[in-house]
């Protein structure tokens, strides 16, 4: 059974659908522990509701980002994971910590990669008069949402729209995006070879898989 360890900082809605999708019979997946850097990170409860050992490993209590990477590794790495799946991870993490870690570590991120890296990416997408927006899934490089894309999925943009409501709608697909691509890791369908990401032993291409919304 494939070991996950889910890193949060906030209310892990995401997280909630990775749970969701373990305690079923469709993915041979455990998730074993549950790490925020946040302790009052609303994610934690939603992991001990679940039976999943929830952790804190609060930032503010080291000397700087060097320190707290180098904890949050040992921490990780005595849970024996297969797969760490960051989500609603607030923490930019050094080259040291990715390292650490090849091929096995995967984030989701609210927008169209390459498009609007970092952070208030639905105002952005707004402001620039984009008619989509989405969610993309991709493996974790020491560049900031820079990382191999996996698949995506996308959601048009409505006149009505703000960022608010964007974000709802990209949240909707971010809850089926994430556990579908979880499920092909654990069924040894995805890896990563360099920089490349194979899927049934075929590369993607550079934007990943877009998936229909449809389909997920």
């Amino acid at each position: 059974m494939t070991r996950i360890v889910v890193l949060i900082s906030g209310g892990g809605s995401n997280l909630q659908s990775l749970l969701d999708q373990c305690q079923t019979d469709s993915m041979d997946a455990n998730i074993v522990a549950v790490i925020s850097n946040r302790p009052d990170a609303f994610g934690l409860s939603r992991a001990r509701q679940a039976g999943v050992k929830a952790l804190t490993l609060d930032h503010t209590g080291y000397a700087d980002r060097a320190a707290f990477d180098a904890a949050l590794a040992e921490l990780i790495e005595a849970q024996k994971p297969d797969l760490i799946v960051l989500a609603g991870f607030m923490r930019i993490l050094t080259d040291d910590f990715v390292r650490r870690f090849p091929g096995k570590m995967i984030n989701i991120h609210p927008s169209l990669l390459p498009r609007y890296p970092g952070l208030n990416t639905h105002q952005r997408a707004l402001d620039a008069g984009d008619s989509k927006a989405g969610a993309t899934v991709h493996f974790v490089t020491a560049e900031l949402d820079g990382g191999p894309p996996i698949a995506q999925v996308e959601v048009p943009i409505s006149d009505q729209d703000d960022a608010d409501s964007l974000a709802r709608k990209v949240l909707v697909q971010e809850h089926r995006l994430y556990p579908t691509v979880v499920d092909w890791f654990v069924k040894g369908r995805l890896r990563l070879d360099a920089s490349q990401v194979l899927l049934d032993e075929q590369p993607l291409p550079k934007s990943g898989r877009l998936l229909d919304t449809a389909s997920l």
